[in-house]
This record gives structure tokens, C-alpha cells and sequence, in this order.
């Protein structure tokens, strides 16, 4: 690496760390590398049809989402669910034992990914709070925090004379991955690659960007794995400011800014590389094509605040606290019709439907796969989804009655009212979404299944449950 190149990485990306792969264990590279072999073998990798500014587009990239048992992970109004790797605790039935072999050699990638992030996290501490020699960013971390445990996190004993104990948890929260995103790309397959628009970087097989939905100032955690023996013996004339074509690279550049001059850093086989800090904020990535096909494993700690199958059936028995049964005849009813529990539980109803069922069945039947794990907890989360859909009904029920004053009666319907549009409209977006001709193009077991499914004689719904009268008619009664 030039002296100027090596001033600008250490000016303007000094939070960007990468490593060569014979730093990393030779058992460690072949487990990890038969895993992804397995996963393609298994056609467990799919392209992703994504939402952005209203139009659905097929991802370049085939993509599977693996990690902590009920961990999901959205990005483009798309919500991946895990295929949840071996964890004590948890019975997961995978469809062969090869795929159980994949998944738990991505874990053991996982945890030497961790600690790697840990200690250059702390090297980057000791950098910061004292004067140090201006070695290169690239090797200097390796000097720092050697007592690091083989298996599991650095102890706050072992890491305390780095940093103190409330930063080292912090440290340890930020780097702990709880998701891997696997991606598989062929620029054969890859019927168009845009060009690099800014600094004549040659084709991109993922555009600059920003990841989603993470932890703040988390670690990301990238290890590249590109396929020997596919052809390369292409011609290729244009010039890419120094960089061989044929080799995948990763680009950075300083966010909003195409006045610094952007890196290309080569990515062989086995290589992994380290996004410190808030690096995915102030900076954006992108990913440029070679000439063989390539995998990659990106470890994430995914923000699950409202992304895990415990957030959310702890919502749904929070919405449920208020639908009540007689002891005597049976009989359901709601426990308050007060505007902010009417608008509580009917926000938890689109969330449960829209951000979960709907998000899980557009996918079709992909995770099956791999296991059959999320069926359980889907059809769980649809018996709440139908509880929910009955107490809607109840509201409309009880605000037919007129029994509260005319003031409380507005109020609640116009909250109700609103939750219900918006219901109406994202139930018609789905069902588009899964009738358009994208989705129909799709093979059998991928094709987008516009379910859960609603009736009136599912839900024994004492009013028609048709949404469109129901909005019509709340609408009649608040003028």
C-alpha cells in the first residue's frame, strides 16, 4: 500500500480494519467455507423482492438470514427471519444434518469474529487515550489484549487494564453478533451491474449504502469467500483507478462527500474486515464486482428491540389483557374502551399482521429449506392475530351502542377510525404485492402466500368484517 493511500486510510478510515486470511485459523476457513458450499448446495440462498419508494425489485444478491433462534433483521421494508443456528436450550429440526454442520460452523465463525472485534476495539481505545507509534491500521491491533479467552468473550478481569468496566460492557454489547447475513453473488448471473459513479471504480455488485437497523456504534463484522477455479481470463479495458478487475473489493467512501478520495480494498479469499464503531454511519460502503462468484457472512448485532418473537408475543398478551371471557356463558367482551387502550391494542393488531405474518408468507416457504422452526411460533402468533381480530370487532360492536357520551363515542371512533385505514391500506399493498407479476415469476415454493387469511365466520364477528363498510360506516357516524 502507497505511503499517500496509507496517510488517507488512517486520516479519514482509521476505524476500518482488515485482515488477511492466514491470520485466521486453516480449520476455522475450511469449516466456514464447506458451510457456504452446503447453504448453495441446498439452494438455501434467495434473492430478496424488496420494497423501495413503492415498487417491489428483485436484490442482485441471493441472501439467507442466520443467527439467534426468533431474531429477524429488516432492511428495505423486508423482514428477515433466522435460520436459528445450533443453540443450548432451543430443539431445532434441521432438513439434514449438513445444514445443522453449516449453521454450527457459522456460530464458531461468529464468536472468533467477536473477540477479533473486541480486541480492535480496544486497540483502538489505547490508540486514542495515549501516544503511540504510527504503525498502520492494518496490523496494529494485534499488539494489544493477547490474554483473550479462545472461546466466548473477553472477561472484564482480562480486558480491565484496556477499559473500564462500563465501557468494556458496552464494548462487549457492541461487537456480541446476534445475526448473519449470508450473501451469494455471480456477476455472470447478475444480469446488470451499474458502474461506480464517483470514482471510476469499476462495476459495483452492491451500490453505496448504509446498513440497517443496527445496534448504535455496533461492529460490523464482514468475512469474504470467493470461489477458485471460475473463469476470470475476461478482457477488460477500462481503467479502475489501480484496481484488478477480476478481484472483489470492498469501496468506502466519507458519507455525502465524493470530494475525499474513496478506498478500494481488495477482498481474496478468507479475508474479513471489521466496520468499528459509528464507521457505518458517517461512511457509506459498497461492494465491487470480480470475475468469480462469491460468498460472504456479515455479522451483525442486529437491533431486536422490536425485532424478536419475545417482543412480540409479549405485545400481543399486552393487547389481550383487555378482551375478558364469562365465566357463565362464554362470552367475550372488552375491559375498557378508553381511547388510549383501543388505540394500543389496535396498533399491536397491524404490527403483529404487517410487520410478522405478512412479512413471514410474502417469503413463501423458503425457510423450509432449511427447518421448520418458525412454524410454531407463526401459527401462535395467528392464534393472537384472530383474538385481535375479534376484539376489533367488539369495538365496533360497543361504539354502536351509543352508551358513552357523544364526546368519548368521537374520540374513540375517530382513533379507531384511523388505525382501520391505515389496516385497509396496507392490507390492499399486500395483496398486490403478492399478485404482482414479480412475485408470480417466482418458483413454487418461493412465491409470496397472501395470508393470514380473515372471515366473518372465523372470527364469529358480530358485525360484517368488511373493511371498506366498516370505515364508511364510522365515517357516517362522526359527522
Amino acid at each position: 500500500m502507497g505511503g499517500k493511500r496509507m496517510l488517507q486510510w488512517k486520516t479519514k478510515y482509521s476505524k476500518l480494519v482488515f485482515r488477511k486470511s492466514d491470520t485466521v485459523p486453516e480449520e476455522l476457513h475450511q469449516m466456514v467455507q464447506e458451510s457456504f458450499l452446503t447453504l448453495r448446495k441446498h439452494d438455501c440462498f434467495f434473492q430478496d423482492l424488496v420494497r423501495i419508494k413503492g415498487k417491489d425489485f428483485f436484490t442482485p444478491v441471493s441472501r439467507i438470514l442466520i443467527g439467534n433462534p426468533g431474531c429477524t433483521y429488516k432492511y428495505l421494508n423486508t423482514r428477515l427471519f433466522t435460520v436459528p443456528w445450533p443453540t443450548e436450550g432451543y430443539e431445532i429440526k434441521y432438513c439434514s444434518p449438513q445444514i445443522h454442520d453449516a449453521c454450527k460452523a457459522l456460530i464458531k465463525l461468529n464468536d472468533y469474529l467477536h473477540i477479533e472485534a473486541v480486541k480492535a476495539l480496544q486497540g483502538q481505545n489505547l490508540l486514542e487515550s495515549k501516544e503511540t507509534e504510527d504503525t498502520p491500521v492494518i496490523d496494529r491491533e494485534q499488539n494489544f489484549a493477547t490474554s483473550l479467552r479462545e472461546k466466548g468473550s473477553v472477561s472484564q478481569d482480562q480486558s480491565s487494564f484496556c477499559v473500564p468496566e462500563d465501557d468494556f460492557t458496552s464494548l462487549n454489547s457492541r461487537t456480541s453478533y446476534n445475526v448473519t447475513l449470508l450473501n451469494y453473488m455471480d456477476p455472470l448471473q447478475m444480469l446488470y451491474l451499474k458502474q461506480e459513479p464517483y470514482f471510476g471504480m469499476g462495476n459495483m455488485a452492491v451500490s453505496w449504502h448504509h446498513d440497517e437497523n443496527l445496534v448504535e456504534r455496533s461492529t460490523v463484522a464482514v468475512y469474504s469467500y470467493s470461489c477458485e477455479g471460475s473463469p476470470a481470463e475476461e478482457t477488460y479495458d477500462q481503467k479502475l483507478q489501480g484496481r484488478d478487475p477480476a478481484v472483489w473489493h470492498v469501496g468506502l467512501k466519507v458519507a455525502w462527500d465524493i470530494e475525499t478520495p474513496g478506498l478500494a480494498i481488495p477482498l481474496h479469499q478468507g479475508d474479513f474486515y471489521l466496520m468499528l464503531d459509528d464507521l457505518n454511519m458517517t461512511h457509506q460502503h459498497c461492494v465491487l464486482a470480480g470475475f468469480s462468484p462469491r460468498f460472504s457472512s456479515t455479522h451483525r448485532v442486529a437491533d431486536c428491540s422490536r425485532g424478536t418473537l419475545e417482543y412480540i408475543f409479549g405485545q400481543c398478551e399486552l393487547a389481550l389483557q383487555n378482551l375478558q371471557t364469562d365465566s357463565n356463558s362464554g362470552a367475550l367482551s372488552l375491559k375498557s374502551l378508553e381511547t388510549a387502550v383501543v388505540k394500543q391494542v389496535e396498533e399491536i393488531h397491524n404490527e403483529v399482521e404487517f410487520e410478522w405474518l405478512r412479512q413471514f408468507w410474502f417469503q413463501g416457504k423458503r425457510y423450509l429449506k432449511c427447518t421448520d422452526w418458525w412454524l410454531k411460533p407463526m401459527a401462535k402468533l395467528e392464534e393472537y392475530w384472530r383474538k385481535m381480530e375479534t376484539m376489533s370487532s367488539l369495538v365496533l360492536h360497543e361504539v354502536r351502542k351509543k352508551e358513552q357520551t357523544e364526546e368519548q363515542r368521537n374520540e374513540t371512533i375517530s382513533c379507531f377510525l384511523l388505525v382501520l385505514t391505515e389496516r385497509q391500506r396496507l392490507r390492499k399493498e399486500w395483496t398486490a404485492r403478492c399478485q404482482s407479476e414479480a412475485a408470480e415469476s417466482l418458483p413454487e415454493d418461493q412465491k409470496p402466500e397472501c395470508h393470514p387469511f380473515w372471515t366473518n365466520d372465523e372470527c364469529n364477528m358480530p358485525l360484517p368484517y368488511d373493511l371498506e363498510e366498516v370505515i364508511a360506516h364510522l365515517q357516517n357516524l362522526v359527522q
